[in-house]
């Protein structure tokens, strides 16, 4: 059975900080491609940040420069840290493990993070 739990939201005041984990079992960690998506009230899902299973990255132009995704396989957890916060950044941030073949995406149950003064 896979499970992607995120964790780490939560309410914070513009320009700061946060720390989003995603803790995958039930599938080969290092073989994945995992991302953090979000999805703002009305809006559609978009991709924010992925990580290969080489550890190539990429993230999106919005967050470029002030997020950052990493993976550690031995906790089979990756991170997205998220710096100088803004309030357009505020959505549900879900993590994703994408199976090559036949492609399939898990996700996980979202965590919010709300930006705000």
């Amino acid at each position: 059975q896979v499970q992607l739990v995120e964790s780490g939201g939560g309410l914070v005041q513009p320009g700061g900080s946060l720390r989003l984990s995603c803790e995958a079992s039930g599938i080969t960690f290092s073989s994945y491609r995992m991302s953090w998506y979000r999805q703002a009230p009305g809006k559609e899902r978009e991709l924010v940040a992925y990580i290969t299973a080489g550890s190539d990255t990429d993230v999106a132009d919005s967050a470029k420069g002030r997020f950052t995704i990493s993976r550690d396989t031995a906790k089979n957890t990756i991170y997205l840290q998220v710096n100088n916060l803004k309030p357009e950044d505020t959505a549900v941030y879900y993590c994703s493990a994408r199976r090559a073949l036949p492609r399939y995406d898990y996700w996980g149950q979202g965590t919010q993070v709300t930006v705000s003064s």
